[in-house]
């Protein structure tokens, strides 16, 4: 049954995605972008509602207290598709940071292009991080939280890599916060494969960190640092 509660899921998540796209572009000629965010966030809404009854597979959030005023840089461990679903529901109106090749899916790119993400070429280095810091000035000052996930692609469950600066060098270049973003949706929604098992993904929201005045490498590993022991917690 989890089996073809998965499939039906499945298909539901690309049959939803590609229909409600179209009606996103159509709406977004008509909307101010300051509220097309709550139409991305029903879209998210709609699918982690079908997850749960499809799959049995809900979700928790804990530490929203840690959210500060304003906005801020939002870094979040990458293991599942599941966070890019709910990004959208847990912070505040954003913009996301994501593989520029997500722009050329006909219909879903031209949604994503509505939303002002941060588009990148993940094999241009030095050229992908200065295009976060440039555009996300910009994103900043428009009100927007910037979502990033700093590994830059989704790992296996367990693992982790070097975590990108871009997000460290705009939270200090724009005198923001870096809030972590751990989960542990990778133990229900794999990197890989059809199967989601039945359970509750739980977000752990922490601290905001203030980079003033400090070194972008010593950021990085306190951000790192905690979201892995976090993940590594949760899913002990």
């Amino acid at each position: 049954m989890q089996f073809i509660g998965s499939l039906i899921y499945t298909v539901f998540l690309f049959a939803w995605t590609f229909f409600y796209s179209i009606f996103f572009v159509i709406a977004c000629s008509l909307l101010p972008f300051r509220k097309r965010f709550i139409l991305a966030r029903v879209w998210g809404l709609v699918l982690l509602w079908a997850l749960k009854w499809t799959c049995r597979l809900d979700y928790r959030i804990e530490g929203q207290e840690n959210l500060p005023p304003g906005n801020h840089i939002a870094l979040w461990k990458h293991s599942s598709s599941w966070e890019t679903i709910a990004m959208a529901v847990v912070f505040p109106r954003q913009v996301w940071v994501l593989k520029r090749e997500l722009l050329w899916i006909p219909v879903v790119g031209w949604g994503i292009r509505q939303l002002h993400a941060i588009a990148i070429d993940r094999k241009s280095g030095h050229s992908a991080v200065g295009q976060v810091v440039e555009q996300g000035k910009q994103r900043l000052d428009e009100g927007d939280w910037i979502m990033i996930f700093p590994e830059g692609t989704r790992m296996p469950h367990g693992q982790t890599r070097k975590y990108g600066v871009s997000g460290t060098l705009l939270a200090l270049e724009r005198d923001k916060l870096i809030v972590p973003v751990a989960h542990n949706a990778g133990s229900y929604w794999p990197r890989r494969g059809l199967m989601k098992k039945p359970g509750t993904v739980r977000v752990v929201i922490g601290q905001p960190i203030a980079p003033a005045g400090r070194d972008v490498r010593e950021i990085n590993r306190e951000v790192q640092a905690w979201i892995e022991s976090t993940v590594a917690r949760l899913t002990a």
